[in-house]
């Protein structure tokens, strides 16, 4: 979990923790839409990783923002719909999802000083909006090509979490898309269950 955004009250805490990018792109939808704005899409840019911190996104406009939500629900409808393709949605995701990984790279990242002589991490110019919607589209790609990857795609099994992850755990064992929120949830749970049946 990372990079809290303040930017308007309906903002939730954004989550990088999923284990891809794409997977995390699809945890901005819960428990609410954390995506509610430019200043919230610009925190998951940076925090994704898919640009360096200090990056300057101010040409980041709404239609990012369009552009995202829609990437973000072709995304899901490939990782979490069961069907297999020749099913019409899913085939429009997939060949949308595929048209957007088409469009050129962000700018190559270069190595540069800081003020203190330590080499940082920058991009050689501005990202463009099609350029790092076709990096996490590739990412979708990889994922759903990977069959080693596709099967470690687990859905959280707290209450009402609809949230996905890569399961990269020892044994494949993960339960939850995050022991710290829905696991703990499931413990208080369970201890509660067990309270009230030794009170019974």
């Amino acid at each position: 979990m990372a990079l809290g955004t303040a930017a308007t009250a309906s903002a939730y805490e954004l989550r990088f923790d999923a284990g891809r990018i794409c997977l995390d792109l699809l945890a901005t939808t819960h428990p609410g839409e954390r995506l509610d704005g430019i200043e919230p899409l610009r925190a998951w840019i940076t925090g994704s990783g898919l640009v360096p911190a200090g990056t300057p996104l101010a040409h980041a406009d709404a239609g990012w923002l369009v552009g995202f939500r829609e990437l973000r629900g072709h995304v899901g409808r490939l990782v979490r719909d069961r069907t297999t393709p020749g099913v019409r949605p899913y085939d429009l995701a997939l060949a949308r999802v595929n048209d957007l990984a088409r469009a050129a790279a962000p700018p190559a990242p270069r190595a540069v000083p800081d003020e203190d002589g330590v080499l940082v991490r920058e991009l050689a110019g501005p990202p463009g909006c099609a350029a790092l919607l076709a990096a996490v589209a590739r990412d979708a790609v990889e994922l759903l090509t990977d069959p080693v990857a596709r099967a470690a795609v687990r859905e959280c099994e707290g209450d009402n979490c609809p949230l996905v992850y890569l399961d990269t755990s020892r044994g494949r064992r993960r339960r939850w898309c995050s022991s710290e929120v829905c696991g703990n949830r499931e413990r208080v749970a369970r201890h509660r269950r067990r309270a009230a049946l030794a009170r019974a």
